[in-house]
């Protein structure tokens, strides 16, 4: 199924659906753009402990907020493929990262996380079949289906991309 696939669009989560492209969800997440390409480590590395302003993420922050966010989202997915109706809350972005620790890490460890973190989600969505993928949920206050949640996890690195490119490479 195709991101044009998604019966309906979640408010909020759209911004990063729409930076995904339109080809099948398994197809996006395993040939879409990787997270090297996006965020080349080395980039990363350098950046260090770098802010763009004060109370802003560092780059390990962000590696390690990727992390997390795909790790809620395939739970998410998991629990609403199962036909699980349970109303799902959403997580305070910020406060993770600042009890993550991800400054006591390196770039690479990082990166490898992820890299096992991500092929975790793209088994787990290759288990799915339409049927489960139309499947919805409640999460964050929002109706989202398991289709639109595996365009969230290919659009939400692109988002933080450019976020980097616009706001810390300048």
């Amino acid at each position: 199924m195709t991101k044009s696939d998604i019966a309906v669009m979640p408010g909020f989560f759209d911004r990063y659906i729409n930076l995904a492209p339109n080809i099948d969800v398994i197809e996006a997440l395993t040939d879409g753009v990787s997270l090297e390409s996006l965020l080349p480590a080395q980039t990363m590395t350098d950046l260090g402990d770098h802010r763009y302003a004060p109370g802003k993420w560092t780059a390990k922050d962000i590696v390690q907020h990727l992390i997390d966010t795909e790790r809620i989202l395939a739970y998410r997915a998991l629990r609403f493929a199962r036909n699980d109706k349970t109303a799902l809350p959403g997580f305070e972005e910020d406060d993770f990262a600042l009890h993550a620790n991800a400054e006591r890490r390196t770039i690479a460890n990082l990166y490898d996380e992820y890299a096992q973190q991500h092929q975790l989600t793209v088994s787990l969505f290759r288990s799915f079949d339409d049927e489960m993928l139309q499947r919805t949920g409640i999460c964050f206050n929002q109706s989202v289906s398991v289709l639109a949640l595996g365009f969230i996890l290919v659009g939400h690195p692109i988002h933080h991309a450019n976020v980097v490119k616009e706001r810390y490479l300048k």
